[in-house]
């Protein structure tokens, strides 16, 4: 049956069916959702006619031909506060509950290049992650971890090549070779000028500490993944879903672009890029997000870039739930969120997940709620039955129809990124911030006005009692950081250490290799302030555009 046929059967059952036009819904990216989907709906010329196989090109039913049927996807609590002992206290604690991998949270400071005891770094060391100064603090943080067993990843992006460094060097006195250790940096600093702001240099000097990276992986740690890149943090920052595939895609071309024109080969590097994506409220909405993406990046990478290795065309990617999808109201609600938006992320096809516990609106997560975010994933993987057939959800008309919408929104976004030049100018032009900015506010105003009910906030609220039991960061840590910081400066080789950063600021001066000083520095257990130091004298820091 031709699609005019099937789209007049289906106008001749609105007549006869609906008596009156049903009110119209759109979803968060904008779209507008019909009532009822058949296959009339999806145009001939649209892509998931042929949705193909699982394992093959362009992959959207998922990258391995038995998904999760065959391998369950890595179940990684992100994690990281306080001192380096407390985190490796909860990184065995998770380990023991059964968790398969590593993801280390940072706090600010460490983000953004100082040491615990720069005045900048007052009321913010081990709060949002744990402080890391140096290689003594990254000793104690990986101690007892067998570094050849376990795959770590690590939410760091302008100092990304320093805690690498640092993490490289633990391993050899682990006795484990670079070329064994498994996981992933952050690494993706674009994104930070867009969404995050934890930024240190302007940049063009950041695009290269990042092909330094990608060149020194390709020979020395070709299991690591040299950037995973963050789609998550511009979703949180207020983006719509298609919105968060096209600005991610639009970095990673750059970043592709710029391995490339470091003389690097594309299926050199490309198959060590990952990728973090949000998973939102709206179920079905995400699950065909991920299925888009996929599909997009596997057209871009084959297509733009001439990829042959069938590895480069591969979207593979972590997970973790919406923070800012929680409330600190009623936060038990949140439980029930998240659950949705782990089950989206299985469902889009996954390769780890992350799921944030319900008090995190509040306060750093107890044990308990970690745990119980550990075991919604366990359920979701032995209990539910979502993994027993791979791609369940393929072929409704309704999420095709959403998956093709998505990538032919987010396939336009990149059309107009590439028309202002790439995704460092369009970023040095404000756009992208702008587009994230407008949709926040849009979103935030449908909640304040009630058009998009939020339960327990502007609706369905209660009176409540305060929440007890939460962690809090004692705030000694600083002074003990701040101990730790003189007692390491009074016990090193200062020489050595005067040598390593001389160096490093010679090469940060020329156009060498940085990892290669960095690791003489970490070598010589200078701290993470004062190679960044070196480097803001030679590469200056970033001054953000102001937008209204």
């Amino acid at each position: 049956m031709s699609n005019n046929k099937l789209l007049e059967e289906r106008k001749s059952w609105e007549r006869r069916c609906l008596k009156k036009p049903p009110n119209k819904i759109q979803s968060t990216s904008g779209m507008e959702i019909d009532i009822l989907y058949t296959p009339g709906d999806i145009p001939e010329f649209d892509y998931c006619h042929d949705l193909g196989f699982p394992g093959e090109y362009p992959f959207t039913r998922g990258i391995q031909p038995t998904m999760h049927r065959g391998r369950v996807w890595s179940m990684r609590q992100y994690s990281g506060f306080a001192t380096a002992e407390e985190s490796n206290k909860r990184y065995k604690y998770l380990l023991e509950q059964g968790q398969t991998g590593l993801s280390v949270a940072f706090d600010l400071p460490t983000q953004i290049g100082y040491d615990s005891d720069h005045p900048l770094s007052a009321g913010e060391v081990g709060k949002v992650g744990v402080a890391i100064n140096s290689l003594a603090d990254m000793e104690v943080l990986c101690n007892g971890i067998p570094l050849d067993k376990v795959s770590t990843s690590m939410t760091i992006n302008a100092t990304a090549a320093i805690l690498l460094a640092m993490y490289v060097v633990v391993g050899e006195k682990q006795g484990v070779k670079p070329g064994d250790l498994r996981g992933t940096i952050q690494n993706d600093v674009l994104k930070e000028y867009v969404a995050r702001g934890t930024y240190i240099f302007p940049p063009q000097p950041s695009m290269r500490l990042i092909t330094n990276i990608f060149e020194y992986c390709s020979r020395e740690v070709p299991q690591w993944n040299t950037i995973s890149v963050g789609a998550y943090h511009i979703r949180e920052a207020g983006s719509t879903a298609i919105q968060e595939v096209a600005f991610a895609f639009a970095f990673a071309i750059a970043y592709l672009e710029a391995g490339v024109k470091a003389g690097l080969k594309i299926d050199d590097f490309a198959p060590r890029i990952s990728w973090i994506f949000n998973t939102h409220i709206n179920f079905l909405e995400e699950v065909a997000k991920f299925r888009a993406a996929r599909r997009l990046w596997a057209r871009i990478m084959k297509e733009r870039f001439k990829a042959k290795d069938p590895r480069s065309w591969m979207l593979r990617f972590h997970t973790q739930t919406g923070g800012c999808t929680l409330t600190a109201q009623q936060p038990l609600n949140n439980l029930v969120r998240t659950t949705f938006q782990a089950m989206a992320a299985v469902l889009g096809g996954c390769q780890s997940l992350a799921v944030c516990s319900y008090d995190e609106a509040l306060a750093l997560p107890t044990e308990e709620s970690v745990r119980l975010s550990l075991r919604t994933q366990q359920i979701i993987a032995h209990e539910s039955g979502l993994i027993d057939t791979v791609d369940p959800l393929g072929g409704s008309f309704y999420l095709e129809k959403l998956t093709d919408e998505i990538e032919k929104g987010a396939a336009e976004y990149i059309a107009k990124i590439d028309q202002l030049g790439g995704a460092v100018r369009a970023i040095e032009k404000g756009y992208i911030q702008q587009e994230v900015q407008e949709s926040s506010y849009r979103y935030q105003r449908e909640i304040e006005a009630g058009d998009r009910i939020l339960v327990g906030v502007n609706k369905f609220q209660i009176k409540e009692l305060p929440v007890k039991g939460l962690v809090k960061v004692d705030p000694r840590v600083r002074e003990l950081q701040v101990k730790r910081i003189a007692e390491l400066k009074s016990s090193r080789d200062s020489k050595k250490v005067q040598a390593t950063l001389a160096e490093l600021r010679k090469v940060a001066q020329g156009d060498g290799n940085l990892m290669v000083p960095i690791l003489a520095c970490v070598r010589a257990y200078c701290t993470l302030g004062e190679m960044c130091d070196v480097l803001r004298g030679v590469f200056g820091e970033y001054e953000p555009i102001a937008s209204v």
